[in-house]
Protein backbone atom coordinates (compact mmCIF):
# COMPACT_ATOMS: atom_id res chain seq x y z
CA UNK A 1 0.00 0.00 0.00
CA UNK A 2 2.75 2.43 0.96
CA UNK A 3 4.66 1.58 -2.54
CA UNK A 4 1.24 2.29 -4.05
CA UNK A 5 1.00 5.59 -2.34
CA UNK A 6 4.57 7.01 -3.35
CA UNK A 7 4.18 5.94 -7.16
CA UNK A 8 1.28 7.84 -7.23
CA UNK A 9 2.44 10.64 -5.50
CA UNK A 10 5.38 10.55 -7.67
CA UNK A 11 3.17 10.73 -10.78
CA UNK A 12 1.05 13.85 -9.81
CA UNK A 13 3.77 15.67 -8.63
CA UNK A 14 5.83 15.27 -12.44
CA UNK A 15 2.20 16.06 -13.88
CA UNK A 16 1.78 19.10 -11.31
CA UNK A 17 5.04 20.08 -12.72
CA UNK A 18 4.12 19.82 -16.26
CA UNK A 19 1.27 21.77 -15.93
CA UNK A 20 3.36 24.78 -14.49
CA UNK A 21 5.58 24.62 -16.90
CA UNK A 22 2.77 25.12 -19.13
CA UNK A 23 1.33 28.07 -17.76
CA UNK A 24 4.50 30.07 -16.57
CA UNK A 25 6.11 29.43 -19.95
CA UNK A 26 7.56 32.74 -21.54
CA UNK A 27 5.83 34.09 -24.75
CA UNK A 28 9.49 34.04 -26.38
CA UNK A 29 9.91 30.40 -26.79
CA UNK A 30 8.06 28.75 -29.78
CA UNK A 31 5.35 26.93 -29.18
CA UNK A 32 4.72 24.44 -32.08
CA UNK A 33 1.06 23.71 -33.21
CA UNK A 34 -0.56 20.53 -31.80
CA UNK A 35 -0.03 17.15 -33.13
CA UNK A 36 -0.90 13.10 -33.15
CA UNK A 37 0.84 10.59 -32.48
CA UNK A 38 0.70 6.80 -32.65
CA UNK A 39 3.25 3.82 -31.19
CA UNK A 40 3.85 0.79 -29.65
CA UNK A 41 5.61 -0.99 -26.86
CA UNK A 42 6.31 -3.86 -25.58
CA UNK A 43 8.49 -5.15 -22.08
CA UNK A 44 7.44 -7.32 -19.35
CA UNK A 45 4.53 -7.46 -16.65
CA UNK A 46 4.58 -8.81 -13.10
CA UNK A 47 1.27 -9.17 -11.09
CA UNK A 48 1.54 -9.11 -7.30
CA UNK A 49 -0.85 -12.03 -6.49
CA UNK A 50 -2.06 -13.58 -3.35
CA UNK A 51 -2.27 -17.03 -4.54
CA UNK A 52 -3.27 -18.63 -0.45
CA UNK A 53 -6.25 -15.83 -0.30
CA UNK A 54 -7.53 -16.46 -3.91
CA UNK A 55 -7.35 -20.43 -4.14
CA UNK A 56 -8.93 -20.43 -0.66
CA UNK A 57 -11.83 -17.77 -1.18
CA UNK A 58 -12.72 -19.75 -4.70
CA UNK A 59 -12.40 -23.12 -2.60
CA UNK A 60 -13.75 -22.68 0.23
CA UNK A 61 -15.51 -26.10 2.16
CA UNK A 62 -12.98 -27.69 -0.84
CA UNK A 63 -9.56 -25.81 0.77
CA UNK A 64 -7.43 -25.20 2.08
CA UNK A 65 -4.95 -25.10 -0.86
CA UNK A 66 -1.11 -25.42 0.22
CA UNK A 67 2.34 -25.86 -1.42
CA UNK A 68 2.15 -23.18 -3.81
CA UNK A 69 4.30 -22.22 -6.42
CA UNK A 70 3.61 -19.65 -8.90
CA UNK A 71 4.56 -17.69 -12.21
CA UNK A 72 4.00 -13.67 -12.06
CA UNK A 73 5.78 -12.81 -14.81
CA UNK A 74 5.04 -12.74 -18.90
CA UNK A 75 5.51 -10.39 -21.76
CA UNK A 76 3.32 -7.24 -21.66
CA UNK A 77 2.50 -4.76 -24.98
CA UNK A 78 0.35 -1.84 -25.68
CA UNK A 79 -0.92 -0.15 -28.65
CA UNK A 80 -1.61 3.65 -28.44
CA UNK A 81 -2.62 7.11 -30.17
CA UNK A 82 -2.87 10.56 -28.71
CA UNK A 83 -2.98 14.38 -29.08
CA UNK A 84 -0.05 16.42 -28.30
CA UNK A 85 -1.95 19.71 -27.16
CA UNK A 86 1.81 21.37 -25.94
CA UNK A 87 5.04 20.63 -25.04
CA UNK A 88 3.54 19.50 -21.81
CA UNK A 89 0.10 18.11 -22.12
CA UNK A 90 -1.28 15.26 -24.11
CA UNK A 91 -4.19 12.79 -23.63
CA UNK A 92 -3.13 9.30 -24.58
CA UNK A 93 -5.42 6.19 -25.05
CA UNK A 94 -5.32 2.69 -26.44
CA UNK A 95 -4.96 -1.08 -25.91
CA UNK A 96 -3.38 -2.68 -23.34
CA UNK A 97 -2.39 -6.74 -22.95
CA UNK A 98 -0.73 -7.60 -19.42
CA UNK A 99 -0.06 -11.39 -20.61
CA UNK A 100 -0.53 -14.25 -17.76
CA UNK A 101 0.09 -14.77 -14.76
CA UNK A 102 -0.44 -18.96 -13.10
CA UNK A 103 -0.37 -20.89 -9.74
CA UNK A 104 -0.35 -24.35 -9.01
CA UNK A 105 -1.00 -26.04 -5.31
CA UNK A 106 -2.45 -28.90 -3.27
CA UNK A 107 -5.78 -29.75 -1.83
CA UNK A 108 -7.09 -32.58 -0.02
CA UNK A 109 -9.30 -33.30 -3.25
CA UNK A 110 -5.94 -33.22 -5.71
CA UNK A 111 -4.24 -30.32 -7.39
CA UNK A 112 -5.93 -27.00 -7.73
CA UNK A 113 -4.37 -24.46 -10.68
CA UNK A 114 -5.36 -21.78 -12.02
CA UNK A 115 -4.41 -19.27 -14.83
CA UNK A 116 -5.16 -15.84 -15.47
CA UNK A 117 -5.11 -13.52 -18.45
CA UNK A 118 -5.31 -9.65 -18.41
CA UNK A 119 -6.08 -7.01 -20.98
CA UNK A 120 -8.19 -4.23 -21.81
CA UNK A 121 -8.75 -0.06 -22.68
CA UNK A 122 -6.47 3.20 -21.46
CA UNK A 123 -7.13 6.92 -21.13
CA UNK A 124 -4.38 8.94 -20.07
CA UNK A 125 -3.73 12.06 -19.47
CA UNK A 126 0.81 12.27 -20.03
CA UNK A 127 2.31 15.54 -18.77
CA UNK A 128 5.88 15.89 -20.06
CA UNK A 129 8.76 17.77 -18.09
CA UNK A 130 11.67 19.03 -20.82
CA UNK A 131 15.14 18.45 -19.14
CA UNK A 132 16.84 19.09 -22.32
CA UNK A 133 15.57 20.09 -25.94
CA UNK A 134 15.50 16.30 -27.00
CA UNK A 135 15.41 14.49 -23.53
CA UNK A 136 11.99 15.04 -21.29
CA UNK A 137 10.56 13.22 -18.03
CA UNK A 138 7.03 11.56 -18.74
CA UNK A 139 4.47 11.40 -15.87
CA UNK A 140 0.81 9.60 -16.70
CA UNK A 141 -2.60 9.27 -14.81
CA UNK A 142 -6.03 7.88 -16.13
CA UNK A 143 -8.27 4.85 -16.02
CA UNK A 144 -8.24 1.65 -17.43
CA UNK A 145 -11.13 -0.87 -18.42
CA UNK A 146 -9.58 -4.23 -17.99
CA UNK A 147 -10.99 -7.79 -18.68
CA UNK A 148 -9.87 -10.93 -16.43
CA UNK A 149 -10.25 -14.32 -17.41
CA UNK A 150 -9.23 -17.23 -15.37
CA UNK A 151 -9.06 -20.72 -16.45
CA UNK A 152 -8.97 -23.44 -13.17
CA UNK A 153 -8.03 -26.86 -13.80
CA UNK A 154 -7.15 -30.24 -11.03
CA UNK A 155 -9.20 -32.46 -9.46
CA UNK A 156 -9.88 -29.74 -6.49
CA UNK A 157 -11.04 -27.52 -9.18
CA UNK A 158 -13.63 -30.23 -10.12
CA UNK A 159 -14.49 -30.71 -7.05
CA UNK A 160 -15.50 -27.06 -5.97
CA UNK A 161 -16.97 -26.69 -9.82
CA UNK A 162 -14.74 -24.35 -10.77
CA UNK A 163 -13.84 -23.74 -14.49
CA UNK A 164 -13.65 -20.67 -16.06
CA UNK A 165 -14.34 -16.90 -14.19
CA UNK A 166 -14.64 -13.52 -16.02
CA UNK A 167 -14.78 -9.96 -15.49
CA UNK A 168 -14.34 -6.67 -16.55
CA UNK A 169 -13.89 -3.54 -14.31
CA UNK A 170 -12.29 -0.05 -14.39
CA UNK A 171 -9.78 1.43 -12.41
CA UNK A 172 -6.88 3.74 -11.72
CA UNK A 173 -3.24 3.29 -13.98
CA UNK A 174 0.14 5.40 -12.96
CA UNK A 175 3.13 5.40 -14.60
CA UNK A 176 6.58 7.14 -14.91
CA UNK A 177 8.81 7.69 -18.03
CA UNK A 178 11.72 9.15 -20.04
CA UNK A 179 11.32 10.11 -23.53
CA UNK A 180 14.16 10.92 -26.10
CA UNK A 181 13.46 12.54 -29.35
CA UNK A 182 15.32 10.20 -32.02
CA UNK A 183 13.97 12.81 -34.76
CA UNK A 184 11.35 15.07 -35.58
CA UNK A 185 8.79 12.00 -36.67
CA UNK A 186 10.57 9.55 -34.29
CA UNK A 187 10.86 8.88 -30.50
CA UNK A 188 12.09 6.49 -28.12
CA UNK A 189 9.88 6.23 -24.83
CA UNK A 190 10.71 3.62 -21.98
CA UNK A 191 7.82 3.66 -19.12
CA UNK A 192 7.01 1.85 -15.45
CA UNK A 193 3.62 1.50 -14.92
CA UNK A 194 0.74 0.28 -12.34
CA UNK A 195 -2.59 -1.17 -13.12
CA UNK A 196 -4.77 -1.97 -11.27
CA UNK A 197 -7.13 -5.00 -12.03
CA UNK A 198 -9.22 -7.53 -11.04
CA UNK A 199 -8.58 -10.96 -9.64
CA UNK A 200 -10.27 -14.17 -9.91
CA UNK A 201 -12.14 -13.53 -7.18
CA UNK A 202 -13.76 -10.03 -6.02
CA UNK A 203 -10.05 -8.61 -4.68
CA UNK A 204 -7.63 -6.60 -6.54
CA UNK A 205 -4.07 -6.79 -7.75
CA UNK A 206 -1.26 -4.72 -9.02
CA UNK A 207 0.16 -5.38 -12.35
CA UNK A 208 3.68 -3.28 -13.02
CA UNK A 209 4.91 -3.21 -16.14
CA UNK A 210 8.31 -2.43 -17.62
CA UNK A 211 8.30 -1.31 -21.29
CA UNK A 212 10.35 0.46 -24.22
CA UNK A 213 8.12 1.83 -27.06
CA UNK A 214 8.69 4.14 -30.05
CA UNK A 215 6.03 7.24 -30.88
CA UNK A 216 5.82 8.27 -34.46
CA UNK A 217 4.16 12.25 -34.69
CA UNK A 218 1.66 12.93 -37.66
CA UNK A 219 2.20 15.68 -39.61
CA UNK A 220 4.21 18.11 -37.09
CA UNK A 221 5.10 20.98 -38.00
CA UNK A 222 8.77 21.53 -39.05
CA UNK A 223 11.84 23.09 -36.73
CA UNK A 224 12.00 26.18 -36.84
CA UNK A 225 14.42 27.77 -39.21
CA UNK A 226 18.11 29.45 -37.53
CA UNK A 227 18.75 33.10 -38.36
CA UNK A 228 19.01 34.76 -41.44
CA UNK A 229 21.85 37.37 -41.73
CA UNK A 230 20.29 40.95 -43.11
CA UNK A 231 23.20 41.47 -46.44
CA UNK A 232 24.96 44.54 -45.57
CA UNK A 233 25.21 47.62 -48.64
CA UNK A 234 27.89 46.71 -50.84
CA UNK A 235 31.22 49.20 -50.45
CA UNK A 236 30.96 52.56 -52.82
CA UNK A 237 34.24 54.07 -52.99
CA UNK A 238 33.34 58.15 -53.53
CA UNK A 239 34.37 59.43 -56.66
CA UNK A 240 37.77 61.22 -57.69
CA UNK A 241 37.81 65.10 -58.09
CA UNK A 242 38.33 66.38 -61.22
CA UNK A 243 42.07 67.06 -62.45
CA UNK A 244 42.26 71.30 -62.81
CA UNK A 245 42.61 73.41 -65.39
CA UNK A 246 46.51 74.23 -63.99
CA UNK A 247 48.96 71.72 -63.01
CA UNK A 248 47.83 69.79 -60.12
CA UNK A 249 49.20 70.20 -56.72
CA UNK A 250 50.93 66.30 -54.98
CA UNK A 251 47.68 64.62 -54.89
CA UNK A 252 46.66 64.78 -51.08
CA UNK A 253 46.09 61.20 -49.18
CA UNK A 254 43.20 59.09 -49.63
CA UNK A 255 40.21 59.26 -46.77
CA UNK A 256 39.67 56.10 -45.00
CA UNK A 257 36.37 54.79 -45.86
CA UNK A 258 33.33 56.07 -43.32
CA UNK A 259 32.05 53.90 -40.62
CA UNK A 260 29.58 51.47 -42.20
CA UNK A 261 26.63 49.60 -40.01
CA UNK A 262 25.65 45.93 -40.67
CA UNK A 263 23.09 44.97 -39.09
CA UNK A 264 22.37 40.70 -38.10
CA UNK A 265 19.01 39.41 -37.18
CA UNK A 266 18.96 36.20 -35.25
CA UNK A 267 15.77 34.12 -34.57
CA UNK A 268 15.78 33.70 -30.43
CA UNK A 269 14.12 30.31 -31.17
CA UNK A 270 17.68 29.33 -32.81
CA UNK A 271 19.76 30.47 -29.93
CA UNK A 272 18.59 29.44 -26.65
CA UNK A 273 16.08 26.38 -25.20
CA UNK A 274 12.51 26.21 -23.92
CA UNK A 275 12.32 29.27 -21.70
CA UNK A 276 15.67 29.67 -21.13
CA UNK A 277 18.67 32.18 -22.12
CA UNK A 278 21.39 29.53 -22.24
CA UNK A 279 22.55 29.68 -25.48
CA UNK A 280 22.02 25.95 -26.94
CA UNK A 281 24.63 24.06 -29.40
CA UNK A 282 22.76 24.87 -32.25
CA UNK A 283 22.47 29.14 -30.88
CA UNK A 284 26.69 28.76 -30.63
CA UNK A 285 27.34 27.41 -33.97
CA UNK A 286 25.72 30.73 -35.78
CA UNK A 287 27.24 32.67 -32.97
CA UNK A 288 30.71 31.16 -34.09
CA UNK A 289 30.25 31.96 -37.87
CA UNK A 290 29.23 35.22 -36.79
CA UNK A 291 32.30 35.47 -34.71
CA UNK A 292 34.75 34.85 -37.23
CA UNK A 293 33.48 36.74 -39.97
CA UNK A 294 33.25 39.79 -37.48
CA UNK A 295 37.03 38.74 -36.77
CA UNK A 296 38.30 39.70 -40.51
CA UNK A 297 36.87 43.19 -40.12
CA UNK A 298 37.88 46.44 -38.82
CA UNK A 299 35.05 46.88 -36.32
CA UNK A 300 35.01 49.90 -33.66
CA UNK A 301 31.32 48.97 -32.14
CA UNK A 302 29.28 46.28 -31.54
CA UNK A 303 25.52 46.66 -29.78
CA UNK A 304 23.34 43.52 -29.22
CA UNK A 305 19.75 43.82 -28.72
CA UNK A 306 17.51 41.32 -27.28
CA UNK A 307 13.82 41.82 -28.49
CA UNK A 308 10.28 39.66 -27.54
CA UNK A 309 7.31 39.54 -28.67
CA UNK A 310 4.04 41.64 -27.16
CA UNK A 311 2.36 38.64 -24.88
CA UNK A 312 3.24 38.23 -21.39
CA UNK A 313 4.16 41.17 -18.52
CA UNK A 314 6.47 44.08 -19.71
CA UNK A 315 8.48 43.44 -17.14
CA UNK A 316 8.88 40.10 -17.72
CA UNK A 317 10.13 40.74 -21.21
CA UNK A 318 12.48 43.43 -20.57
CA UNK A 319 14.30 40.79 -18.00
CA UNK A 320 14.69 38.20 -20.21
CA UNK A 321 15.54 40.34 -23.52
CA UNK A 322 18.40 41.58 -21.06
CA UNK A 323 19.40 38.20 -20.35
CA UNK A 324 19.76 36.59 -23.80
CA UNK A 325 21.47 40.22 -24.86
CA UNK A 326 23.91 39.56 -22.24
CA UNK A 327 24.37 35.88 -22.98
CA UNK A 328 25.14 36.46 -26.43
CA UNK A 329 27.53 38.71 -25.32
CA UNK A 330 29.37 37.07 -22.93
CA UNK A 331 30.11 34.10 -25.74
CA UNK A 332 30.85 36.42 -28.32
CA UNK A 333 33.57 37.30 -25.65
CA UNK A 334 34.43 34.36 -24.47
CA UNK A 335 33.89 31.50 -27.35
CA UNK A 336 34.61 34.08 -30.41
CA UNK A 337 37.62 36.03 -28.75
CA UNK A 338 35.80 39.71 -29.85
CA UNK A 339 36.64 42.37 -27.79
CA UNK A 340 34.60 43.12 -24.68
CA UNK A 341 35.25 46.94 -24.30
CA UNK A 342 33.54 46.93 -28.35
CA UNK A 343 30.84 44.93 -27.46
CA UNK A 344 27.48 46.52 -25.70
CA UNK A 345 24.25 44.66 -24.61
CA UNK A 346 20.66 46.23 -24.46
CA UNK A 347 17.07 44.36 -23.54
CA UNK A 348 14.59 46.30 -25.92
CA UNK A 349 11.61 44.23 -24.37
CA UNK A 350 8.39 43.90 -26.67
CA UNK A 351 8.78 47.47 -27.93
CA UNK A 352 10.45 47.84 -31.30
CA UNK A 353 8.05 45.16 -33.14
CA UNK A 354 9.18 43.70 -36.24
CA UNK A 355 5.33 42.52 -37.07
CA UNK A 356 2.31 45.74 -37.94
CA UNK A 357 -0.07 46.93 -35.69
CA UNK A 358 -3.20 44.44 -36.84
CA UNK A 359 -0.62 41.29 -38.67
CA UNK A 360 -1.37 39.30 -35.66
CA UNK A 361 -4.87 39.68 -34.17
CA UNK A 362 -6.45 38.59 -30.45
CA UNK A 363 -4.12 38.73 -27.12
CA UNK A 364 -5.02 35.55 -26.36
CA UNK A 365 -1.68 32.94 -26.63
CA UNK A 366 -2.49 30.64 -28.90
CA UNK A 367 -0.21 28.65 -31.42
CA UNK A 368 -1.78 30.09 -34.13
CA UNK A 369 -0.77 34.02 -32.44
CA UNK A 370 2.27 32.67 -31.17
CA UNK A 371 3.62 31.36 -34.39
CA UNK A 372 2.54 35.19 -36.27
CA UNK A 373 4.49 37.21 -33.85
CA UNK A 374 7.27 34.79 -34.21
CA UNK A 375 9.61 37.64 -36.07
CA UNK A 376 9.44 40.07 -32.92
CA UNK A 377 11.22 36.82 -30.80
CA UNK A 378 14.96 38.14 -31.88
CA UNK A 379 18.30 39.59 -31.12
CA UNK A 380 19.30 42.04 -33.33
CA UNK A 381 23.51 42.59 -33.46
CA UNK A 382 24.58 45.90 -34.81
CA UNK A 383 28.00 46.22 -36.03
CA UNK A 384 29.77 49.53 -37.15
CA UNK A 385 33.28 49.62 -38.75
CA UNK A 386 35.10 48.85 -41.97
CA UNK A 387 36.35 45.60 -43.95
Amino acid sequence: MKSRHAFSALTLAILSVAAMSASAQSSTPYQEPGFFYGGVSAGEARAKVDEPGVANSLLGANGPASGFSSDEKDTAYKLFGGYQFNRNIALEGGYFDLGKSSFSSNTAAGAFNNSTRRHGLNLDLVGTLPITERFSVLGRVGAAYGRTQSNFSGAGAAAAGLTTSKDSDTDVKFGLGVQYELSRSMWLRAEIERYRVKTATTGRTNVDTVTVGLVFPFNRAPAQPAYVAAAPAPYVAPAPAPAPMVQAPAPAPMPAPAPMPQRVSMSAESLFGFDASAVKPEGRAELDKFARDLSTANYQTVVVEGHTDRLGSDAYNQKLSEERAMAVKNYLVTNGRLDSSKISAVGKGETQPVTKAGDCKGNTRTAALVACLQPDRRVDVEVTGTR
